[in-house]
């Protein structure tokens, strides 16, 4: 009988034993497979340099033309400067950066035709909306109006892809709404997908900056905000195609600061708004979200332009001295 409890009592610590080490063999097999998929993400290399990176906390943004201003690393959403950050703006067209990200999730293939419609164009001349470019009748590749939204903010572009996808522009805002709200985007509501103005169409720079770290992972999205310009193929109404350019980049000659550049950004403007920007930037092998709203807009100059600019070589200069 004592041999045989003996026996029990061994039997239960080796197997406590073990069990403790299956668990340990787990956690090492997840921690490996974590580090292999951030190596992955980031190349190893560039995974390496992540931790050898200048990181600045925090930056004061007072100084600029816009009253209201976020600023947040891309990667981890951290805020690490704002000017009434929380405060509700009125988002003009930066409205259009939630209408690409919807639209390109809710397309079957960028290669998609669509043919503008009369319809499309009601009421946009009426209230002076930009346009890309296009005209009645005219059919286009699904790409080339996700362009045409991003980069002249084309209003033509944005009821063409709402009606198509959603069979109209209420039931597209509907779809804007829910990921608007997915995204942690939190006092934020869209009316339109033009961003023209209506009292009830509201955002926040905070929010804004949260939509764009959303639309930076998508691959699409990224590539467009990038771009300077786009040239579409040849249409039934424009032989040679149609070249437009981002309303940002026009306004940005030259996009280096201090420690890295500036690469992409979407603008905005109406009375009632301002100008706004929402753009990112690496500095110093890091990437960087900042969004303005509300720089007066009868300067003739960019003034939200020249803000990234001065925020930027602000963060640029305290990266550096960090090193």
């Amino acid at each position: 009988m004592a041999a045989k409890r003996r026996r029990k009592r061994y039997r239960k610590r080796t197997g406590g034993r073990t069990k403790l080490l299956l668990c340990a063999i787990v956690e090492v097999i997840v921690l490996a497979a974590l580090l292999v998929m951030i190596g992955w993400h980031y190349g190893l290399e560039g995974w390496l340099r992540q931790f050898s990176l200048p990181v600045v906390k925090e930056l004061d943004l007072s100084g600029i033309n816009s009253p209201d201003a976020v600023l947040i690393q891309a990667n981890s959403g951290k805020v690490i400067g704002e000017i009434n950050g929380e405060e509700r703006i009125y988002p003009a067209s930066l409205t259009k950066m939630m209408t690409t990200v919807v639209a390109i999730e809710e397309l079957d293939s960028l290669e998609q035709e669509i043919t503008l419609t009369a319809e499309m164009f009601a009421g946009l001349y009426e209230q002076d909306a930009t346009q890309a470019g296009f005209q009645p009748d005219e059919t286009v590749r699904a790409i080339d109006l996700l362009y045409g939204v991003m980069l002249p903010s084309g209003a033509e572009c944005c009821i063409a892809l709402a009606d198509t996808l959603a069979g109209s522009e209420e039931a597209f805002v509907e779809l804007m709404n829910k990921k608007a709200a997915k995204i942690g985007m939190e006092d934020t509501h869209f009316c339109d997908s033009t961003g023209l103005h209506n009292p009830e169409h509201y955002s926040t720079a905070k929010d804004m900056a949260v939509l764009l770290k959303y639309g930076l992972k998508n691959d699409t999205f990224r590539e467009i905000i990038e771009s300077p310009w786009h040239s579409t193929p040849p249409t039934n109404i424009h032989p040679d195609g149609i070249t437009y350019y981002s309303t940002m980049f026009k306004n940005l000659s030259d996009t280096a600061v201090t420690g890295g550049e500036i690469k992409g950004g979407k603008t905005g403007f109406t009375n009632e708004a301002g100008l706004c920007l929402a753009s990112f930037a690496e500095i110093e092998g890091r990437e960087y979200i900042l969004v303005t709203a509300g720089a007066p807009g009868d300067t003739g100059s960019p003034l939200h332009v020249q803000d990234a600019v001065t925020i930027y070589n602000r963060l640029g200069e305290a990266a550096l001295e960090k090193k």
